[in-house]
């Protein structure tokens, strides 16, 4: 059943439309689109474009569960063909690549913090710092105080992204009635994580009469794809940083080589040959490990704060598993969680018409109206579901908001606010784009190697640096730390 208001917000809208609104082009984006095909603003005039096609994840909501509807109600509002192309959310970057690759480019494409500075530097993306400084978008972020969210994208000062959200950072969640069953409490350090996915693993945490078998913990993967790379096994990396971060002094570093991270392949390796990490980690999709902590295989979930604390505890119920979850604060060897740099949408370098793109697509995904609201919540559901932007981390909060923050939601999002901190965003120096993929790529390659085929670390890092992978790395740091 479709939620009747965002059919009551269209109807006004392209109600405004036929009655040619007298409102000016500075009375907001909303206004700018109802008058013409051209407004103007602070930095000149912004033609509207006729089309616009889009590339993005699976976090904008997928076909199969309503993107059509979606589709034709955000051209309802803008007066503009959008066209999408999104890949299956597991293998999205996959298909980034290709299209980087081939030339065959969006307008506007939705990137993580990785490939943005990437494909920044290659000169991929439109500079749009003259198009955000001085207009209506600027003047809502900064009215709020989120500046320094806006700052933090910045690459050698200029802009070529907007962030409808915060990164937002993920928390560890544990099946209570499996800290129950096993007689833990929920751990404060190392030693007791380990001891209870131990427990959770040897012994009949789900109750079921049966002992082992079920195991401890599931992740997407040994290392994650975009910085800070670690946010789904913290308990494991603590303080080891797998790629190039600000140290306290100032300058930069690749954690990669530094002990802490042989510290944390150790710790990884161990606990996955005595069977307490879900065997199939290295090839796990994100989707895969939901459906296996709904079907009860495993009992910590490291995941997103906020709208997810809710809907992990959902879909549990929904199984038939008991669904009280223990958000936990970092354990203390690893201090505190990491916000990641929220992904960035951006204009490429091949779209004809960037001005118009920025005014009409990225200015109206931040609108605090209509637009916005179509973006934050699923347009064929009444209960408010999410859509592609979390509306209690929205860099431009809603006007008028509908949904509503569950204590679970609240609790998640709290816990995770008041522990976390931001990880780096590395410039896209010519180095930095030249080798960093290639780099990561064999980063990923040892890290699987250490854990899944028990190769000797020591051993695989001699491997690494006959790959030139050392060269690599000092090249990235050497250029980073000349900026």
């Amino acid at each position: 059943m479709n939620r009747k208001k965002p059919t009551i917000v269209i109807a006004v809208a392209l109600a405004c439309m036929l009655c040619a609104c007298s409102k000016t082009a500075s009375g907001g984006v909303n206004a700018g689109l109802l008058e013409s095909d051209v407004v103007g603003s602070s930095k000149g005039s912004f033609t509207k474009p006729s089309s616009i096609t889009i590339m993005v994840d699976g976090t904008l909501i997928t076909q199969e569960n309503g993107r059509d509807e979606f589709e034709k109600q955000w051209e309802a509002l803008t007066g503009i063909d959008l066209i999408i192309i999104q890949p299956e959310h597991d293998i999205y970057y996959q298909e980034v690549e290709k299209a980087f690759e081939s030339g065959d480019l969006p307008d506007a494409i939705l990137l993580s913090s990785t490939y943005y500075t990437s494909y920044a530097a290659q000169n991929y993306l439109a500079d749009i710092s003259s198009y955000y400084q001085g207009s209506d978008l600027q003047a809502s972020i900064q009215s709020a105080g989120k500046e320094s969210l806006i700052d933090g994208i910045r690459i050698n000062g200029k802009l070529y992204g907007i962030s409808p959200t915060r990164g937002n950072g993920c928390i560890t969640y544990i099946k209570k009635a499996w800290l129950d069953n096993v007689g833990l409490k929920a751990p404060s350090n190392y030693a007791e994580y380990l001891a209870m996915i131990k427990a959770f693993t040897e012994g009949d945490p789900d109750g079921d009469g049966v002992n082992g078998n079920t195991y401890g913990v599931s992740a997407a993967g040994i290392i994650n794809n975009e910085a800070p790379y670690t946010n789904y096994l913290p308990e494991f990396y603590q303080d080891a940083h797998p790629s190039f971060y600000h140290k306290d002094d100032g300058t930069w570093a690749d954690g990669f080589f530094e002990e802490s991270m042989k510290a944390a392949l150790t710790r990884i390796r161990d606990a996955y040959s005595k069977g307490y990490i879900d065997k199939d980690i290295a090839e796990n999709g994100t989707g895969d490990c939901r459906d296996k902590f709904y079907a009860n295989e495993y009992g910590v979930f490291t995941y997103w704060a906020g709208n997810w604390a809710q809907t992990l505890s959902d879909k549990l119920a929904d199984a038939g598993v008991d669904n009280e979850l223990v958000a936990i604060p970092p354990i203390a060897e690893t201090g505190a969680y990491l916000e990641r740099v929220a992904p960035v949408w951006c204009i490429t370098s091949a779209c004809k018409n960037p001005s118009g793109v920025y005014k009409y697509f990225l200015e109206t995904m931040n609108d605090g109206g209509a637009v916005e609201e179509l973006w934050t919540y699923s347009p064929v559901s009444d209960k408010y579901a999410k859509n592609h932007i979390d509306h209690m981390i929205a860099t431009v909060a809603l006007k008028n908001d509908p949904g509503k923050i569950t204590e679970k939601q609240a609790q998640a999002l709290e816990l995770f606010n008041t522990n976390s901190v931001m990880a780096d965003l590395p410039y896209g120096t010519d180095a930095y784009s030249l080798y960093n993929d290639e780099l990561m790529n064999l980063k990923k390659e040892l890290v699987k190697k250490v854990v899944i085929d028990g190769t000797d670390i020591d051993k695989a890092y001699a491997e690494l640096e006959a790959a030139n992978g050392v060269y690599m790395s000092q090249a990235i740091v050497d250029s980073l730390n000349a900026e």
